[in-house]
């Protein structure tokens, strides 16, 4: 079994762990079989989200693993057709009904959709539940600095975390500047780059080879030392347990700059920027 994740404490008081495990495509019995095999290796975090169709799979998921729910770390999305306030509060209530949950460790508004402008309603109907007890933190995902303000001058609620797409062609040191002046954890969704070319990078690959590390875990350590949290995903068994073996080794500042390098001007995989994208 893998190593157990560190947890960090939010700015409501909650523990999170740094690594959690990703549930996108992971659907049906096989993608079960999968995310149960993950809770056995190790994993506590599960990310999902409802347009990921699969909270069915993670709830059973969490059964067949056999462990507490006070040892796992949950997480869902609100997706954008739901935010209105009425819609929000029953869609967090569905999805605990689908995963057979009586609460979210954690929940995320999981894009702003701001030209449909009615992500501050749905970040009341988070607070609300929040106050309902059917979600321990709640959070955002995409969101840019100009959402978040908006978020604490309409509600006077900052989240405790938001989760954004980060890897070594995207480091996004605005926005986790940003998120750290305001403590809120940073997450990266698809850490490794969505295994794109990323992981042939020369640069990466040779730390790899210094280091005796899969280029993955050489990412993966490269975002921990930057203070984000990562939900990496795997189907294999070994990376699953390599994803989750980060803390016998550290990047040193030459390595840490080299992979900073990296970064793109707009290095977003599928340019979904979120003072424009849409997503329902």
């Amino acid at each position: 079994m893998g190593k157990l994740a560190p947890e960090i404490t939010l700015n409501d008081g909650n523990q999170i762990p740094v690594i959690g495990f990703g549930t996108y495509l992971l659907n049906g019995a096989s993608g079960c079989n999968v995310i149960t095999q993950a809770i056995q290796r190790g994993y506590r975090l599960l990310d999902d989200a409802v347009n990921y169709e699969n909270e069915g799979a993670v709830g059973e998921a969490i059964r067949r693993s056999q462990q507490p729910r006070s040892n796992l770390f949950v997480t869902s999305k609100l997706p954008g057709r739901h935010h209105q306030y009425q819609a929000a509060i029953a869609t967090i209530q569905e999805s605990l009904f689908r995963m057979k949950l009586d609460y979210f460790d954690l929940y995320l508004i999981h894009w702003p959709n701001p030209k449909e402008d009615h992500y501050v309603e749905a970040w009341q109907a988070l607070i609300a539940a929040q106050k309902f007890g059917l979600i321990r933190s709640i959070g955002v995902s995409n969101f840019l600095p100009e959402h978040i303000d908006r978020l604490e001058k309409e509600t006077g609620v900052l989240p405790a975390v938001n989760q954004i797409e980060l890897h070594p062609y995207w480091s996004q040191k605005q926005q986790r500047q940003y998120d750290a002046d305001k403590n809120i954890f940073t997450q990266a969704w698809s850490p490794l780059g969505r295994a794109s070319a990323v992981l042939q990078e020369p640069v990466i690959q040779q730390i790899a080879k210094n280091q005796q590390k899969s280029v993955g875990q050489i990412i993966l350590r490269w975002e921990l030392q930057l203070g984000v949290g990562i939900i990496p995903k795997s189907s294999s068994a070994k990376r699953q347990s390599d994803n989750l073996n980060l803390f016998d080794f550290s990047l040193s500042n030459s390595e840490m700059e080299q992979i900073n390098q990296l970064d793109r001007p707009n290095g977003r995989n599928k340019n979904q920027d979120p003072a424009v994208y849409q997503e329902f």
